[in-house]
């Protein structure tokens, strides 16, 4: 898949997260899905979307556990 098709996937499922915010976590890890295929191609992350996945990355080092009782 060629590198401008990624990046127009990635641009809907980010305009997709932000109309539709009910689905959200589900486009998030459609998004997260995107972005390992570019870096598998070796395609290089833009900026703006570099830095969206720095901020999945970091979301999802928050631990899965902050409601369990302590």
């Amino acid at each position: 898949m060629s590198f401008e098709h990624l990046k127009a996937d990635v641009d809907l499922l980010m305009q997709k997260i932000v109309e539709r915010p009910e689905d959200a976590g589900l486009l998030r890890e459609q998004l997260r899905e995107k972005l390992a295929e570019m870096r598998a191609l070796g395609l290089p992350l833009p900026p703006d979307i570099a830095a969206l996945a720095q901020t999945l990355d970091a979301d999802d080092d928050d631990g899965d556990f902050d409601n369990m009782p302590v």
